[in-house]
């Protein structure tokens, strides 16, 4: 019988078309070639089992372990007495757990959306640098590669109250500068300039995004008369929209696990003039009940808590994201 339409069309089974249900997965691939495909998916697995193997035993291992450990008493001496559902019990009424929540909202909510901004006006003066742009790229990276801890040091020289070099410079346009450091007002704000030093990472992805940005459309806009805020807003931050959210949604994520630099700075002293309530973050929180309180299974369960809330925040993030992202070649 004869496989082809009369109006010329594919035969049946021909590519374009859906295969037959009960159609073979491998395609009708002789015995050869589903050996060769076996032996590469056999070579690809070796290949990546190292990776695998790290993953198994240094991340989904210790998860599942603290998911165990968060329904137990446990301090390190002692072997892990079963408690139940008491930790999470106790996180309602712990009063330091609603005021790190309280920090954590408050620096990442403002951070983030600082951070993209800032990040978006850089890359767009250096895709305007020309052949000079390479050099500005890495001068603008260069303090991502600074230690976390330096960061935290660096926070307490430029912020001091008295002598520190950011009320320096307001000192010259007569504006008395706040105690960054002292003033529980003022320590939040602090942390949150002083993480602009790392915003190299997000001008190096914003700036690829816009160097992909079609020459085409520009220069249309130009030709019907478009000025500079109109051609950002409705051609540059919708063809850059997938880099602007990527970076929106990393930095979300690493704001809820800010730790390093607060800790650094009003933790890692001992010095009891600075004010930590004010920068008491959520991640520093869990890390002084594991580390130095001993309270194993109280920080699991805070570390279950943490992951909880940033999953939630990410999946709303992404949930919003399908009205204002533009993928180019999706359809709509």
């Amino acid at each position: 019988m004869a496989t082809t339409t009369h109006d010329g069309g594919a035969p049946s089974g021909a590519a374009g078309t859906p295969p037959r249900r009960g159609a073979r997965s491998d395609g009708g691939l002789p015995p050869a070639g589903r050996a060769r495909r076996r032996r590469d998916t056999r070579a690809a697995l070796l290949f990546i089992s190292p990776w695998i193997l790290g993953f198994a035993v240094f991340t989904l291992w210790p998860v599942i372990y603290s998911g165990y450990l968060s329904f137990t008493d446990y301090d390190v001496l002692t072997d892990p007495e079963w408690v139940g559902l008491e930790n999470y019990e106790r996180m309602l009424d712990d009063s330091d757990v609603r005021l790190a929540l309280w920090n954590t909202f408050y620096f990442t909510a403002i951070h983030v959306p600082l951070l993209v901004v800032v990040s978006l006006a850089l890359a767009l003066l250096l895709n305007q640098a020309g052949r000079s742009a390479g050099f500005f790229r890495t001068a603008f990276f260069l303090p991502k590669m600074t230690p976390p801890v330096a960061v935290g040091v660096l926070l307490l020289l430029l912020f001091n109250g008295q002598n520190g070099l950011i009320n320096q410079v307001l000192s010259w346009f007569g504006i008395q500068g706040p105690a960054w450091t002292t003033d529980p007002d003022w320590v939040k704000p602090g942390l949150i300039l002083i993480s602009l030093w790392s915003v190299g990472s997000s001008v190096i992805i914003l700036l690829a995004a816009l160097r992909n940005v079609p020459q085409e459309l520009y220069d249309s806009a130009r030709v019907d008369g478009a000025g500079f805020w109109r051609v950002t807003t409705r051609i540059t931050i919708p063809m850059i929209s997938g880099a602007l959210f990527f970076v929106f949604i990393v930095n979300s994520i690493a704001g809820f696990q800010t730790f390093t630099e607060a800790y650094t700075a009003y933790f890692g002293s001992g010095n009891s003039t600075y004010s930590n309530d004010a920068a008491l973050f959520f991640a520093i929180y869990l890390f002084r009940q594991a580390f130095e309180f001993l309270n194993m299974g109280y920080a699991s369960a805070l570390a279950w808590l943490l992951f909880v809330i940033i999953l939630a925040i990410t999946l709303v993030q992404l949930r919003v994201s399908k009205r204002f992202v533009y993928y180019e070649g999706e359809q709509r």
